[in-house]
Parts: C-alpha cells; sequence; structure tokens
C-alpha cells in the first residue's frame, strides 16, 4: 500500500470518528435540557410549575384563617358634603389585604379642600390597623358637586390581641383652611 493510499484510510477514518462524535455531541446538547429539568425536578430547586403543568396561585401565608375580626366602617362629615362608607361592616383575617371603599360627594358649587383624619375603636388596636393605601393620606380637593369613590387598602396585624373582636375605623372628613377667600368678596 502506497502513503497516499495509507493517509486516505486514515483521514476517512478519523473523518467517521470525527462524526460520530460530532453526533453525539448534538444528542447530548438535545438532551441536556430535559436532563437539567429532571434534575431540578428531583431536588425541589428551579421548580417554576407543578407536576401537572399548572400554576398555583400564590398564597399570603401570613394569613391567620384561625380567627376573624370584624371592621365596621363609619364617616362623619363637618362641611358642605356628605361622605360616608360604601360597605359598613366585614369580616377579614388577620393578616389578609381588604379594600373598603368611601363616598364623598361636594353638595356645593365651589371647589373645596379636605382631610380625613381616622379614629379607632378599641384604640388598642390602632397600632395593628395598617393601612397600605389610603385618601387620609393627603388633601382632597373636589370640583363643585363632584362624587367619588375613595378607597383604603389595609390588613390587620397578626399581632392583634386575641380579645379584640370588633374594630370600628371612623373617619372625619372636614374642610382644610375654611372657607374660600375669594367667595366672601
Amino acid at each position: 500500500m502506497s502513503d497516499e493510499q495509507e493517509t486516505g484510510g486514515l483521514n476517512r477514518t478519523l473523518l467517521g470518528k470525527l462524526i460520530v462524535v460530532a453526533v453525539l455531541m448534538f444528542g447530548f446538547a438535545y438532551a441536556l435540557n430535559p436532563f437539567y429539568r429532571q434534575i431540578c425536578e428531583a431536588l425541589g430547586i428551579n421548580v417554576l410549575t407543578q407536576k401537572d403543568g399548572t400554576v398555583s396561585a400564590d398564597t399570603n401565608t401570613q394569613i391567620d384563617t384561625t380567627r376573624s375580626v370584624t371592621i365596621e366602617f363609619d364617616g362623619n362629615a363637618q362641611g358642605p358634603w356628605r361622605f360616608r362608607p360604601v360597605t359598613h361592616s366585614m369580616t377579614v383575617h388577620p393578616g389578609e389585604l381588604t379594600t373598603v371603599m368611601y363616598e364623598v360627594v361636594n353638595t356645593q358649587n365651589r371647589e373645596v379642600s379636605a382631610q380625613a383624619i381616622p379614629s379607632y375603636a378599641p384604640q388598642s388596636a390602632m397600632p395593628h390597623f395598617k393601612k397600605v393605601e389610603c385618601f387620609c393620606f393627603k388633601q382632597q380637593t373636589m370640583k363643585p358637586n363632584e362624587a367619588r369613590q375613595m378607597p383604603v387598602v389595609f390588613f390587620i396585624d397578626p399581632a392583634l390581641p386575641k380579645d379584640v373582636k370588633t374594630i370600628t375605623l371612623s373617619y372625619t372628613f372636614f374642610e382644610v383652611g375654611g372657607l374660600d377667600k375669594t367667595a366672601s368678596k
């Protein structure tokens, strides 16, 4: 056999081996994704979906479902409007995020600015009543004869004493700055 034939045979053998290695590498890369998922699922890490393919809804583990607290809502107006809670009471679990709406109507034909001040009964519940969003955080400017609904988003701290079964949240809505100076001229 000549050197050329021997070199050609070695080249074909090397080419065959390289093709086999390339096919094995492609197969390994193709199988890597499902293999990775199986390893992660077995170890319980980086699991994004349940075995049946559905995603479970997030649950708040801070909610104390073993107890309920009745929240009563009250609204007092000191000025030219109607102010009241849309819902007068509800029962919640401590830790549960809840929204309640208050409705206010400016009954005057002038723009007014107002502020709501909350009060709580019993007073010991105040540090446990956590507001996330509230119309009482800032002044409200209302146009003549405007009506609006304003939210209070809150939760009751699970550290609320066990003997407190009912909390009353009361707002007093009053005009800021008194009468408009231009209206009296």
